[in-house]
């Protein structure tokens, strides 16, 4: 990782903050992260980024390897995902799974592979597996350091 300032909000329009939960199960972003965003340094901002994207990293490395990042870059542009080019490209697999429907998806196709004790898990599965993961270390994190400074 290096240590460019990544001020680019997570938002992917999916917001259930709105809905009075805690963790959006969008970007995955505390309430009050969201609600304060404009008021954020560019430094605040990138410190929220730069844990998302080692959440990210954590569930994601443990079941996929990136060939070619700069193949997958290029097909993520062809099929016309977004997806934020200052993460790591591992990253990158959820906005791909965020966009397309997973159970048509050949992975290889976006320069990916399953890694070995995943490869007979449907990429739906995958998919899910994923961001449940991502959900429940956003979550662990709130519960340990967040949640309780609110109430002291």
């Amino acid at each position: 990782m290096t240590d460019k300032l990544i001020k680019r909000t997570p938002c992917i329009g999916v917001c259930s903050t709105t809905y009075g939960d805690d963790i959006c199960r969008g970007c995955r972003r505390f309430r009050h992260e969201i609600t304060s965003w404009i008021e954020y340094t560019d430094s605040e901002k990138s410190i929220i980024n730069r844990r998302l994207e080692k959440f990210k990293i954590i569930v994601l490395e443990e079941k996929f390897t990136v060939i070619n990042p700069d193949a997958f870059k290029e097909a993520l542009l062809q099929a016309k995902i977004r997806f934020n080019q200052d993460l790591q490209p591992i990253c990158w697999i959820f906005d791909l799974f965020r966009s397309l429907n997973a159970e048509n998806l050949n992975l290889e196709d976006f320069s990916l592979k399953v890694k070995k004790d995943f490869i007979s898990t449907p990429v739906p599965q995958l998919k899910e597996d994923v961001n449940k993961e991502f959900y429940e270390l956003s979550l662990a994190h709130y519960q340990r350091y967040i949640k309780p400074s609110f109430f002291t």
